[in-house]
This record gives C-alpha cells, structure tokens and sequence, in this order.
C-alpha cells in the first residue's frame, strides 16, 4: 500500500522540486551512479507552485508498488527539476526506476553542503521537522513504520528547499555517470523528461 499525503502550498518558482527518501547503504567503491544501486526508494515527495504531495511505500513489501506510481508521475511533472544535493535523486532514481532524470538546478551551493547550515544561514523555519534535517533518523523511522514521522521529515525537506531556491537560487547540477539501470533498464522520453543515453554504460 502507498500513503498519500497532498497540501496546497502556494510558491513563486517555475518547475518541481523533487526530495526522495530512501533505505540501503552507498557503494562507496564507484564514483557513477552505482554508488547508488543499493539504494531504495521509500518515499517520492514534490513541490511546485501549486501544492505539495508525498506518496510513501507502507513498508518494504510496497517498495515496487511505489516504483510503478513514481515511474507513471514523473513524466508528468513540470519542468525543470531541482533538489538538494540532485546527484542522490538522479542516482537513487536511476537505479530504481530506470531513468536518467535531466535536473536543471541543484540546490546546494557546492557538494555536500549540509542542509541544516543553510537553513540556519538563511533563516529558514524548521517546518515540524521531527527529525531536525537528519535524514538518517527519518530511515530509522521509516524502518520502525513510523510513517507519518517520515512523512513530517519528507514535507520540511520540500518546504526548505523551496525557501533556498527563493533565498538564493541554484546552479548547474554536477556532472554523474550513469552505469547499469536497474530492473527497468535505460529509459529515454520524446518529451526531454529524460536525457538521451550518451552517458548511459550497460
């Protein structure tokens, strides 16, 4: 079963933001997109101008039910994507979809920036965090299916990097190679949703 949650949010910015949650470790061997490979997708949550909405997998036997629902709304989605750290979604989505998202904007100012200083630089509210932008309790949470706590933390992290990309903008997503594709395969989209494959190894 998938949990939704939906809120109308009215923001001045043109595009989605995506955040993902996810359970599994890095593969801290590769420096590609296998970094990524062991990595699963428990919870897609987006953001545009009109409203907020979070699809949730109630538990790891719902993990495909949540690949399928993610794979029909992404296509579906306004351009251009951004995210906070966009390596760890285009990654994550990869290995779990079989897309090669394109992401126009990434959130963080340089890699691996934590999310938390920016929040206090910026003066940016918690938003009912539960977890206080520490992503790893919200995996702990998950796994405890303590969803809606999960469901908290997924919310905030959208709300927050709405504000950043208000506050300060973005820039260019750093360069990740794409290496395998998961069950899916390499997918390309007519409509530019998903690059065309030249960087996509088999």
């Amino acid at each position: 079963m998938i949990i939704e949650y939906r809120e109308t949010v009215k923001s001045d910015f043109q595009g989605t933001i995506i955040d993902v949650e996810t359970i599994g470790e890095f593969v801290r061997t590769y420096r590609d997109s296998r970094r990524y490979k062991d990595i699963k997708l428990v919870i897609l949550g987006f953001i545009n101008r009109n409203a907020l909405q979070i699809f949730c997998a109630e538990g790891e036997g719902s993990i495909n039910e949540l690949k399928e629902k993610a794979s029909k709304i992404i296509g579906g989605l306004e351009r251009p994507f951004y995210a906070f750290n966009s390596e760890f979604e285009r990654g994550v989505l990869f290995h779990n979809l079989g897309m090669k998202i394109d992401f126009a904007g990434e959130l963080q100012r340089y890699k691996f920036e934590p999310k938390v200083e920016v929040v206090r630089e910026l003066g940016i509210p918690n938003y009912d965090d539960p977890f206080f932008d520490n992503g790893r309790l919200c995996t702990d949470a998950w796994r405890k299916r303590e969803f809606n706590s999960a469901i908290a933390h997924n919310r905030a992290c959208l709300l927050k990097e709405r504000d950043i990309l208000s506050k300060r903008g973005f820039r260019d997503p750093d360069e990740l190679y794409f290496v395998g594709g998961g069950k899916y395969g390499c997918k390309t989209s007519g409509n530019q949703v998903f690059r065309s494959c030249h960087r996509c190894y088999r």
